[in-house]
């Protein structure tokens, strides 16, 4: 400590031992008007996992047990949710705040396509630009009365989780893989930037587990024999849900009709996400 000082580390340059025992809040609060009781991140170590339609057929599930579920699309230079849900109109504001749109069922959705002009424009921003607008999605948008809010991050441990993981109370998150080995080091680096971050880890889900031919029955592993086991084993985690490659999902997310998806994949999960809603 110098021997000017005057207690205001926000104007001193000193690296002294008081100044590194401070943290920051970074933390933001969501707009005054929302009422948002949980926040699930989803997350992922690499791209093309299935990360978003785990987001979209996650908030499906609790909404059909009757809960009011949202979806804050956090990846905006990727932005996959509105289509998903076959969202045509864009998003609406005041002098308040900004208004998410609503999809068929009710589900309240945030994305950066719902105030583009065109869906195909794309996002040339910078990483600071990018976590801004991600924060201004929890701050400035109006969601009402919302039981999950689930947040669809991009892939990997840069800006934006950060971002989402400093400013936003998450109270846990999702891991999303697949069963190729070279996923499962990605994997293991978001999981651990999770725990640095003491952000609650929910479990792992594994997208593209396996393929059931419709003719025999049988169960085929296209991506090789899965891993996930052993990397929730490291970590002390639990495997959520393994959802299989079925056409008629990835038919239902090009039509923008996911949340007429058939499946019980996502029991589990519902059922640890509703003891999460209980405390």
């Amino acid at each position: 400590m110098s021997g000017n000082c005057n207690q205001n580390c926000s104007s001193c340059g000193e690296d002294c031992a008081e100044r590194k025992g401070q943290q920051k809040d970074f933390s933001e609060k969501p707009h005054e008007l929302s009422k948002i009781n949980k926040v699930i991140g989803v997350v992922s170590g690499k791209g093309g996992v299935g990360k978003s339609l785990v987001t979209s057929m996650l908030a499906v599930t609790m909404s059909r047990r009757g809960y009011h579920t949202a979806i804050l699309d956090a990846d905006v230079t990727g932005p996959s949710i509105p289509k998903a849900f076959g969202i045509k109109q864009k998003a609406t504001g005041t002098d308040i705040g900004l208004y998410p749109v609503k999809s068929k069922t009710g589900i309240e959705i945030m994305s950066i396509n719902l105030l583009l002009e065109n869906d195909t424009d794309p996002v040339v921003w910078r990483g600071p630009i990018i976590g801004n607008t991600v924060k201004q999605f929890w701050t400035d948008v109006i969601w009402s009365n919302v039981d999950f809010m689930f947040i669809d991050m991009p892939p990997g441990t840069g800006d934006v989780p950060l971002t989402v993981f400093q400013s936003i109370a998450v109270d846990g998150i999702i891991v999303v893989t697949s069963p190729q080995e070279l996923v499962s080091m990605i994997v293991s680096k978001a999981v651990r930037m999770a725990e640095l971050m003491n952000i609650p880890i929910l479990g792992l889900v594994e997208n593209m587990s396996f393929f059931k031919c419709p003719d025999n029955g049988k169960e085929y592993k296209v991506f090789g024999e899965s891993h996930i086991d052993e990397v929730a084993s490291s970590h002390n985690l639990e495997v959520l849900a393994r959802l299989p490659i079925d056409p008629k999902i990835s038919a239902a997310c090009d039509k923008g009709m996911i949340e007429l998806f058939s499946g019980d994949w996502f029991d589990s999960v519902a059922k640890l996400l509703e003891s999460m809603a209980d405390k």
